[in-house]
């Protein structure tokens, strides 16, 4: 399976698939961790402590100070698992994981049918490091 660890760490939570990418930047609110683009099809949806999976980000580099500070608030998603590297949200990531010392792991799954697998499963747990990636569903 290829897979990159774009941010280190571990985290574990209930799936969520995003049917279309989002922007943190104006599509969600870092107060309340909840998806507020009114065009997106999970609007409304809680991105709290969730293993979250999407495609990929959708633009402005502004986004990674909205993740960043969601991670600082505890309203953002536990980790994000992407197909395609984002460095938007990698850098969100990485910030506040420097800053404020806590993790929201940043993972490129590049295999889609894997992809689709398990962001399928009810739970999922992911350590990721330099080497290694580790993405065990629940027993």
């Amino acid at each position: 399976m290829s897979m990159r660890s774009l941010v280190h760490g571990k985290a574990e939570g209930t799936c969520l698939k995003l049917d279309d990418p989002l922007s943190f930047w104006g599509g969600f609110d870092s107060a309340s961790g909840k998806v507020i683009d009114r065009f997106h099809p999970q609007h409304g949806a809680c991105l709290s402590g969730k293993m979250l999976f999407m495609e990929r980000g959708r633009g402005s580099s502004s986004g990674a100070s909205v993740l960043a500070e969601a991670i600082r608030l505890g309203t953002a998603p536990a980790a994000i698992i992407l197909i395609d590297e984002d460095a938007i949200i990698a850098t969100g990531a990485l910030v506040a994981q420097m800053l404020y010392g806590i993790d929201c792991p940043v993972i490129a799954l590049r295999d889609r049918h894997e992809w689709q697998r398990l962001s399928a499963l009810p739970r999922l747990s992911v350590e990721a490091g330099a080497d290694l990636v580790v993405l065990t569903p629940p027993a």
